[in-house]
């Protein structure tokens, strides 16, 4: 017996799932067999001969009619060691009495869900004393009206009709004086606790249980408008609950209504119209609470199961609920836009036929159009989670849920799809949580196609439907009338201001991170005390957006990004205390998430991409990146005897190298520049991962330069330190137009040899891009994209010419790639990238490239 109960005690929270599930699964079985009675056509006869107003009064006064029974919970309670919170006995309670109220109170399942319900802090007796106290008070409540009915019949001669029923009604009224006298006579310790007070509480809960429930059954009948003196009903009701109770039947199904029928068949009530009044009275104050009751149940089961699976189960019935409803939305809105469209084609197509019950409609014309671009342009907020889309969704929803119930014919089906949009509303608000939206490219498309295919359609409809059209058909059968596609049409124009005012609402507002100053301190202070990398110094180019993680007051990291849609491009790897990365990342990656942007790294090595890849990242190989081991390299041997010529030339025309210190003279800057543009001879200029010419950029490093024998520059090149004395490297590299060839070589050969001195192992030529990437016929599709790219992208970029000048001095290639987050477009991705690399600094783009970076200007914080 001791293993049991060890046994069963380590398994106790197993032990109560599966009690819990039972009783669903019970409860479930007990509905479907409610459901099957209460089905058919004299159902829907009865709904059908209702109006609308009086089914809402049943609703409301059925459920109204339910609370008094909370007063036994209340009861309970209050002889538990443990306090209940109001609103926990509240939803508990609902749940207890209106599946006792179908499945009965005295027995197992009652006095489980109590004990399931208030068993914490109280031993099985404790619980077993206060379920059974409350429990013979249950009925006390019928017995007085059992008295009232008496006295109605017997002595104001109301119901006389029932007079056979006296001894129905003189055995239930003695059960209160008898039970009052019960619990005072008994010397019992089983009712020391009980007092006159806590039993005429429950008395009266009792009572006003069942007078409620006879108030909401004569409510019926006089909503029904029934020539029948409603008086007469009240022995009629108690008589058949008393036959009910002494049946033992759930709910006392089929005797109540046995009783009932043959009751109201007394006083001229038709058999058909005796059915259709306990139909409505099982409807509202049995079913529809307990269908309330379940969920509440399920919900509190929910709850238990969720904190036993680590919260999972929530967060996918809520991201399922989000799905559902922006999928809704969208549908919905297309739906409207084909029926403002061409309404008399879809009319007569069977699938649109068949779909529609399962949308909103307007019987506007005009309004058809606004709401459905509302809809869709609410969709895109309620699917990319943003909380500022919840209460416009409300609204129309609303709005349009009401219009369509009021204009269209009512139908459970409506009602059934409605209660679920409005559900599924409701559980996906904990979903939003995001400040504002942020347009991506994919949204974008889709929305706008969405709007310019309509817009086409719709015109082209118009011209064809014009009486002087050289088409020759019935044009009617496009368009009813001109005077109504004009009005469409003006709904299109007015429903496109609409779509741009939503869509400005939901993406307003960027967070104060993505808007502030570049700040040449902050950044100076992070290297100077961790050091860098090979790409910090392009921070100083200004024109990336540098993201601060900040620890104990103090920064810790920063990283280089520029927004482009909903991404953010992140330059290289993170700069700062490399202890701290893992923090930093999972820092800008949630305050990003909550303005709906998504962090794209580009240029990162292998260790961080795979520490990425374990956090919600994928990954694609980006190119190589080309390291001259400094150690190794020498002008002797055959591989450079090229340059050791080249290198001499230069020695013998008198050529020389010169690292030159900042502050540089206006003079400098001046000559530099001057080479500069006749480098670049009206060429546009890139940035972002290239560094271009900047007097303030310029500045912040030495420069290597390159003099004729006169002491004229003809070449220069601007060092990027990296802080660690690891790996140095250059950025500019810029010559004049009378500059001999080679002079790029003279000028790295030197800076070779003169970082070799100063004890840096590497010498980064930088990044070879997109190389030996996609080249296996057994690569990933993306990455066969990518290497189409790198075939066939040389318009954008040399990529192959810069592979082949950089491997005469590289030793050691290392992978590069791009980490961009899982959900994300990889191929949307890569085209930004590419844009924002060749963004020119001078000039804008032509054709495609010229509408991509108007997408993206249009999304750049302001």
């Amino acid at each position: 017996m001791k293993r049991i109960k060890e046994f069963i005690n380590k398994r106790m929270t197993l032990i109560k799932l599966i009690f819990v599930f039972s009783v669903l699964i019970f409860v479930i079985r007990q509905l479907a067999k409610i459901i099957r009675e209460v089905n058919g056509d004299q159902f829907k006869t009865v709904l059908a001969s209702q109006s609308r107003g009086a089914l809402l009064i049943m609703l409301v006064a059925g459920f109204i009619s339910i609370l008094p029974m909370l007063v036994y919970d209340y009861s309970i309670v209050q002889f538990l060691p443990t306090k209940f919170s109001p609103g926990y006995i509240v939803k508990s309670g609902w749940v207890v009495n209106t599946f006792t109220n179908l499945l009965g109170f005295g027995g197992l399942l009652g006095a489980s869900l109590r004990a399931h319900f208030y068993g914490k802090g109280a031993t099985r007796k404790q619980i077993l004393y206060a379920i059974s106290k409350v429990a013979l008070f249950l009925i006390s409540g019928l017995s007085l009206l059992c008295f009232v009915s008496l006295i109605m019949i017997f002595g104001f001669g109301i119901g006389t009709e029932f007079a056979h029923y006296w001894l129905w009604l003189l055995g239930g009224a003695v059960y209160f004086p008898t039970i009052m006298i019960f619990t005072k006579v008994t010397n019992s310790q089983f009712f020391s606790d009980l007092s006159i007070k806590q039993e005429l509480v429950m008395t009266a809960g009792s009572f006003l249980e069942w007078g409620s429930a006879l108030g909401f059954f004569v409510l019926i009948g006089y909503l029904m408008d029934l020539p029948v003196d409603l008086r007469l009903v009240v022995p009629i009701f108690v008589v058949a609950n008393v036959a009910g109770v002494v049946s033992m039947i759930p709910g006392g199904l089929g005797s109540f209504d046995i009783f009932v029928i043959i009751g109201l068949g007394f006083i001229g009530v038709s058999r058909s119209d005796g059915l259709v009044w306990i139909l409505l009275y099982r409807l509202f104050y049995y079913l529809l609470p307990f269908i309330v009751g379940t969920g509440l149940f399920i919900h509190d089961t929910g709850s238990k199961l969720n904190t036993f699976l680590d919260d999972l189960p929530r967060l996918f019935v809520q991201r399922i609920a989000q799905i559902f409803l922006s999928g809704f939305m969208y549908f919905s809105g297309i739906m409207m836009l084909l029926f403002a469209t061409v309404p008399n084609v879809v009319v007569v197509n069977k699938l649109y036929v068949k779909l529609l019950p399962y949308s909103i409609f307007f019987v506007s014309h005009i309004m058809n159009i606004i709401v459905a671009f509302l809809l869709i342009g609410l969709a895109s907020g309620i699917w990319t989670r943003t909380k500022r889309a919840f209460a416009p969704t409300v609204f129309v929803l609303i709005i349009s849920i009401f219009n369509t119930w009021f204009n269209e014919a009512f139908t459970w089906r409506m009602v059934l799809l409605f209660v679920i949009i409005l559900v599924t509303l409701w559980l996906s608000k904990t979903v939003l949580y995001r400040d504002r939206m942020a347009n991506s490219w994919g949204v974008l498309l889709f929305n706008s196609s969405i709007f310019i295919i309509t817009f086409v359609i719709y015109t082209l409809i118009g011209i064809a439907a014009n009486k002087n059209s050289p088409l020759h058909f019935d044009k009617a059968y496009l368009f009813p009338s001109a005077g109504a596609w004009i009005v469409g049409f003006i709904g299109l124009l007015i429903a496109l201001a609409v779509l741009v005012a939503m869509n400005a609402y939901l993406t307003a507002g960027h967070p104060k991170w993505l808007t502030e100053q570049f700040d040449a301190d902050r950044v100076n202070a992070v290297i100077d005390k961790f050091g860098g990398n090979e790409d910090s110094h392009l921070a100083f180019l200004r024109d990336k957006q540098i993201y601060f993680y900040t620890k104990d007051g103090q920064d810790q990291v920063f990283f280089m990004f520029k927004k482009v849609a909903d991404k953010l491009l992140i330059m290289g790897e993170p700069v700062g205390n490399r202890a701290q990365f893992s923090e930093a990342i999972d820092n800008f990656v949630k305050q990003a998430d909550k303005s709906d942007l998504k962090l794209v790294f580009y240029e990162i090595d292998e260790e961080l991409t795979m520490s990425l890849h374990e956090t919600g990242f994928d990954f694609i190989k980006t190119g190589e990146d080309g390291l001259v081991d400094l150690d190794q390299f020498t002008l002797s041997g055959k591989r450079h005897r090229g340059e050791r010529a080249l290198m001499h030339k230069f020695e013998r025309e008198g050529y020389q190298f010169e690292i030159l210190q900042p502050p540089f003279s206006d003079e400098l800057m001046g000559t530099l520049r001057q080479i500069s543009d006749e480098w670049l001879a009206n060429k546009s200029e890139k940035g972002f991962s290239l560094g271009f010419f900047d007097d303030y950029y310029l500045q912040q490093a030495p420069i290597a330069v390159m003099k004729d024998s006169a002491g004229k520059i003809v070449a220069f090149a601007n060092l990027m330190p990296d802080g660690n004395k690891m790996v140095t490297s250059i950025d500019l590299m810029r010559s004049a137009d009378d500059a001999p060839s080679g002079i790029m070589d003279g000028i790295l050969i030197n800076l070779y040899e003169m970082s070799h001195d100063k004890g840096y192992k590497y010498f980064d030529l930088g990044m070879s891009p997109f190389s030996n990437v996609g080249t296996s016929r057994f690569s990933f599709t993306q990455e066969r994209i990518v290497h189409l790219i790198y075939q066939y992208g040389y318009k954008l970029y040399s990529f192959e010419g810069l592979r082949s000048y950089k491997d005469k001095y590289v030793d050691k290639w290392e992978s590069k790639y791009i980490a961009y987050y899982r959900r994300s477009g990889l191929v949307y991705a890569v085209l930004q990238i590419i844009l924002v690399v060749n963004q020119p600094r001078n000039k804008k783009p032509a054709g495609l490239s010229k509408a991509l970076w108007y997408i993206m200007d249009a999304n750049q914080p302001k």
